[in-house]
């Protein structure tokens, strides 16, 4: 049976929550109907005419990009243009598009995150942190017998996660009162006579990111018709989150051979370095795409070396001179790694709900330049 394109974008929303997102991106819905039914999902860096062309071929009614489709607003869809040809074709097709961006870049187990463990970093952390994640403290109300439901739910939507540790909760007895008024439905007592029940408390901490799920879930496992519950925002400071990581090697090595290594992990027919071959490699910073800008924060956190894309001649020589070494792997080399984590975590959650859906890496290769 198909699923709707907006429960993906739940889905893909919980590894990557839009809130994460920079200002200035346009991540999420970029074409399409968001209530479509979809039994393939293609799942590319960019979004060509030749990636539409590939997702009607494959019959894969969404398109889940890196590289927003509408980054910068349009003045008009001209269908004499290449960007105009492109949104004709998708919505002639019914080709939904969805992009997950700086959002993606930011996320605990996003692009960098992945590319830091391809390279085998370890104890890595966040290279620039723009902010972390907020916390809600959920109270609900729960009549004795079914807090294991409501606990498991919750549990299910992500709430009450800390560490290595799910489930976690707080549970006290009390006793609830009502009265039912004309046109209820009670689950326990009468309309018009107050009742005195067995409740339990049951609190919990709520990622703010997963928020609506938490909540959504909650309410459907409970029996009651009106849910009494409470939301807290919490000053508690939850897990940095933003671009880049920075980690270490497990065993120092040669610079000429760490980029051997980063070239041979990614797949890349070449890469660019700067610094002398023979100097040591042992704290390296990393981030996916066009990430030299954060150079100075990659010398903060103690790296010696820089792996990122679209290195530009200035900020190379920039680097140099600061005492940082790099290697640049390219824009598409150093992002290319995200999408078999996605397919896998979007086929794993959709398992888990029991959505039937096929999840496509694109064999379409949209890195513009080539290598002699």
């Amino acid at each position: 049976m198909p699923v709707k394109c907006r429960n993906i974008f739940s889905i893909i929303e919980e590894m990557a929550p839009l809130s994460l997102a920079e200002s200035w991106d346009n991540a999420g819905l970029q074409v399409g109907d968001p209530d479509a039914g979809v039994e393939r999902i293609l799942l590319a860096l960019d979004v060509s005419l030749d990636v539409a062309r590939e997702a009607k071929e494959k019959s894969a009614g969404l398109i889940v990009c890196h590289h927003p489709l509408l980054l910068n607003p349009l003045k008009s869809v001209g269908f004499d243009r290449p960007e105009g040809k492109l949104i004709a074709y998708l919505i002639k097709n019914g080709i939904t598009v969805y992009a997950a961006h700086t959002n993606l870049d930011a996320a605990a187990g996003g692009v960098s995150a992945v590319l830091a463990e391809k390279l085998g970093l370890g104890s890595t952390s966040v290279l620039h942190r723009t902010g972390r994640e907020r916390y809600y403290k959920l109270a609900v109300f729960v009549p004795a017998g079914y807090e294991d439901a409501v606990r498991n739910a919750l549990s299910e939507a992500g709430a009450g996660w800390i560490g290595n540790y799910s489930h976690c909760t707080f549970m006290c007895a009390g006793t609830g009162t009502f009265r039912p008024l004309p046109g209820a439905r009670p689950f326990i007592g009468r309309t018009g006579e107050t009742e005195l029940v067995n409740e339990i408390r049951l609190e919990t901490l709520v990622p703010a990111g997963i928020l609506k799920k938490a909540v959504l879930a909650m309410l459907e496992a409970h029996p009651y018709e009106e849910v009494a519950y409470d939301l807290y925002p919490l000053e508690n400071e939850g897990p940095a989150y933003g671009p880049g990581r920075v980690g270490a090697l497990e065993e120092p090595l040669p610079l000429i051979r760490f980029a051997e290594k980063v070239k041979a992990a990614l797949g890349l027919p070449a890469v660019r370095l700067g610094g002398l071959p023979g100097s040591t490699v042992r704290t390296v910073a990393v981030c996916g795409g066009a990430g030299a800008g954060f150079w100075p924060d990659a010398l903060r956190a103690g790296a010696d070396t820089i792996v990122t894309g679209d290195l530009k001649y200035h900020q190379a020589q920039e680097m140099l001179a600061a005492g940082l070494k790099f290697v640049d792997a390219g824009h598409y080399g150093t992002e290319a790694v995200i999408l078999p984590a996605l397919r896998s975590f979007i086929q794993d959650r959709c398992c888990k709900a029991g959505i039937d859906v096929e999840v496509l890496l694109s064999q379409t290769i949209t890195d513009p330049f080539a290598y002699l």
